[in-house]
């Protein structure tokens, strides 16, 4: 069985004041070619296919952009396999699932054979089975992002001290959950099995989590997850890597650069064959064309400085840039000098100036932490506040602040 693995797609997400629904648009529609290209089976995404910040039109004309792409796929007989990550909304998700399931009615009894052709989203831990075009079965697990209205049980759920007391709870939860799957009737110990997860596991290497604290992830250790399975694949972390040195444990990484810390980074999906005796050769990554994002700063006298920047070799009208100014009053037009860059960098996403004759902030004794964003202080307080409210009037807040945030930045 041929299986393309995929994660952080991130549908309707924006940065600053880019819409980025063309670049993601872009990956999945590279990604459905990769499927056509290689033959493959099932394509498995592991986790936040939508972004928290795709507005209720944005969700509908992304499904139906899916819809478009993967049709041809999923008529010959491909299967889609996706599974809930952090960024994806719960309630939604949820909903879509109950409606495709009674469009078309699947077996939810743990370890079914599904049907092929069908996209499948997993909300909840699943244990699946599907038959490949050469008549062999493969096992998938599939576990969505750790939260406590996925994994805690009734009796269990509580107000919480502190964001690390909730962390702890969910993270004995969710290895619980995944024991008891493996313990299960359902699940035959002598048939190739994939492991699909979005979780954050200690030990890979990132500069930053995607919008999330490491405080507020739920982290876990490299002996919690489980390498006995012929693949293991994880979502969550952007950054395309394998674990502890082992090639079928791996995050694919996400399929666009969503922000500046992910400027380096190569992006693509891992292609990999399983077959009854577990995983056949090495998996394969294959590359995607990320946006350029990066920062251009400019000091005075800016027009030296911009004069430069026009004298540029190559187009940069994809490009997703920050810019830097600091200017000198009475002798730098300011004005000016952004108009003509609007037309140089048309897709600049932020933006900040300062006079080089004012107070460095530094002077400032007991001011912010410069380290940290204005959108990134608001999100600190309220998840903090949100801390013991229900998960989905939690993500209505979260959502509808990054909203706000996102118009004052146009």
């Amino acid at each position: 069985m041929r299986i393309l693995h995929t994660a952080d797609w991130h549908l309707g997400d924006r940065l600053g004041r880019i819409d980025r629904t063309a670049d993601l648009r872009r990956a999945v529609e590279r990604i459905a070619a990769y499927c056509a290209e290689h033959a493959v089976e099932v394509l498995l995404v592991a986790g936040d296919l939508f972004s928290e910040m795709a507005r209720p039109d944005s969700l509908r004309a992304s499904i139906e952009h899916l819809q478009q792409t993967f049709q041809p796929f999923l008529l010959g007989g491909g299967t889609i396999l996706a599974l809930t990550g952090n960024h994806d909304n719960e309630n939604f998700c949820q909903t879509l699932r109950l409606v495709m399931t009674l469009a078309a009615p699947a077996a939810d009894q743990p370890g079914a054979l599904h049907l092929a052709g069908r996209l499948y989203l997993a909300t909840s831990p699943t244990l699946l089975r599907l038959r490949g075009k050469q008549g062999e079965e493969v096992q998938f697990i599939l576990m969505p992002y750790p939260t406590p209205s996925r994994y805690l049980r009734e009796e269990e759920v509580q107000r919480y001290a502190s964001v690390e007391e909730k962390n702890r709870h969910v993270q004995t939860a969710y290895a619980r959950q995944l024991r008891e799957m493996q313990e299960h009737p359902a699940f035959e110990r002598d048939k190739p099995t994939v492991l699909s997860a979005h979780v954050h596991v200690q030990g890979s290497t990132l500069p930053k989590l995607f919008r999330i604290t490491e405080e507020e992830s739920v982290i876990f250790s490299e002996g919690d997850l489980p390498t006995q399975f012929a693949y293991v694949a994880l979502g969550h972390i952007h950054q395309h890597q394998c674990l502890r040195g082992l090639s079928h444990v791996r995050y694919c990484g996400s399929v666009e650069r969503l922000d500046f810390g992910e400027q380096d980074d190569t992006k693509g999906v891992v292609l990999l064959d399983v077959g009854s005796d577990g995983l056949a050769g090495e998996p394969r990554f294959l590359p995607l064309d990320a946006t350029p994002i990066y920062e251009v700063r400019l000091e005075t006298p800016l027009a030296e400085a911009l004069e430069r920047e026009q004298q540029r070799e190559t187009d940069a009208s994809r490009d997703l840039v920050r810019i830097v100014i600091r200017y000198t009053a009475g002798q730098d037009n300011l004005e000016d000098t952004l108009r003509q860059l609007d037309t140089i960098f048309p897709r600049w996403y932020a933006r900040e100036w300062s006079e080089a004759s004012a107070l460095d902030g530094t002077l400032v004794i007991g001011g912010a932490n410069p380290s940290k964003s204005f959108e990134d202080t608001v999100r600190d307080y309220l998840r903090q506040e949100l801390l013991n409210h229900p998960d989905a009037d939690r993500d209505a807040i979260l959502r509808r602040a990054e909203e706000l945030m996102s118009d004052m930045s146009r």
